[in-house]
């Protein structure tokens, strides 16, 4: 009778772990999945923002025509991009050639003091800052994921039901190789 008693508790035991386990597994990534969604908030309002920045520039950058064609391309690709992993991609090719437009600009001083290229170049701002907030939330939780996942014994638990290591949303190649680059300095 003792034994019977003994195997039912580590049985409950054991179903208590599991389930504690496996939903602590659903809560980080359904904690993952709300941070992307942040990220895409801002990403729509950059999105949106860019058409009107791209026409202001048209008027003043007629011969960088392939800046601006780029740029449109990127942020399409980055609209259509389906899952996490690809909106990744495609908001970092974005990203670098929202980098080629403004070294475009520095070329333009009508173009850099225009009101309204200003006000957008203001809004792009905003948005970047927001989108790096955002980005570093969703870093953190794709982190927690991560190592909810990746931890014994919960990694047994993750293996049966298809929880997998997730990406992190970082700068892209090109932009890395931007950072890592020294600093040119001219006067």
């Amino acid at each position: 009778m003792t034994a019977l008693i003994i195997i039912i508790a580590i049985i409950v035991v054991l179903a208590l772990f599991f389930m504690s386990t496996y939903n602590g597994l659903v809560r980080f990534r359904n904690n993952r999945e709300n941070a992307f969604a942040d990220i895409d908030v801002q990403l729509k309002q950059r999105h949106d923002l860019i058409p009107q920045l791209v026409e202001t520039v048209k008027g003043y950058m007629k011969h960088e025509s392939e800046t601006l064609v780029k740029l449109t391309q990127a942020r399409t690709a980055a609209i259509s991009a389906k899952d996490i992993d690809q909106k990744i991609e495609a908001e970092n090719q974005l990203s670098s050639a929202l980098n080629g437009l403004r070294i475009s600009v520095e070329a333009y001083p009508d173009l850099k003091a225009s009101t309204n290229f200003m006000q957008l170049q203001e809004e792009m701002a905003d948005i970047e800052n927001k989108l790096a907030a955002v980005r570093r939330y969703f870093n953190s939780a794709t982190r927690e994921y991560n190592n909810a996942v990746e931890v014994f014994p919960a990694n047994v638990i993750a293996g049966m039901f298809g929880f997998r290591r997730e990406t992190m949303f970082d700068v892209g190649e090109q932009e890395r190789i931007q950072l890592d680059a020294p600093p040119s300095i001219n006067f």
